[in-house]
C-alpha cells in the first residue's frame, strides 16, 4: 500500500511539477534576445513566477519518492512504472494547459500503458 501512494507520489509530484513549471514559463514568456543580461532578466522573470515556485518542490517531492522506491524495489520495476507520468502529462497538457494533444501522442500514451501493464504483470 504504501508503495502504491508512493508511486502516485511521484507521478503526480513529477508531472504536476512541470506542468506548472510549463504554465510559468509560457506565462513569462521569453528572452527577446539570448543576450547574457536578457537571458538573466528571464532567469529572474521566471523564478518570481508563483506557478515556477509551486513546480519545484513538486519535483522535489517526486524525487524523494522516487529515491524511496529505488531502495524497495528493482530499477526494472520502478522505471517502466513511473513511465505512467507520461499518461497524466498527456492528460494535464489537454485538460489543464489546454494543449492539442494528436492522436500520434495519444497512441504513444496507450502504448506506455501497455508496456507499464506488461511490467506489473511481471
Amino acid at each position: 500500500m504504501l508503495t502504491v501512494l508512493l508511486l502516485i507520489v511521484l507521478i503526480c509530484g513529477s508531472t504536476g511539477g512541470e506542468i506548472a513549471i510549463s504554465h510559468g514559463a509560457k506565462k513569462t514568456g521569453e528572452p527577446k534576445r539570448m543576450r547574457p543580461w536578457e537571458v538573466l532578466v528571464f532567469i529572474g522573470q521566471v523564478m518570481s513566477n508563483p506557478w515556477f515556485l509551486l513546480g519545484i518542490p513538486l519535483m522535489a517531492l517526486s524525487f524523494f519518492a522516487l529515491l524511496i522506491l529505488f531502495s524497495w524495489h528493482p530499477l526494472s520495476f520502478v522505471i517502466p512504472i513511473s513511465a505512467l507520468s507520461y499518461v497524466v502529462g498527456a492528460l494535464g497538457a489537454k485538460y489543464i494547459l489546454k494543449e492539442e494533444v494528436n492522436a500520434a501522442r495519444w497512441a504513444g500514451v496507450i502504448l506506455v500503458c501497455a508496456g507499464v501493464a506488461l511490467v506489473a504483470a511481471g
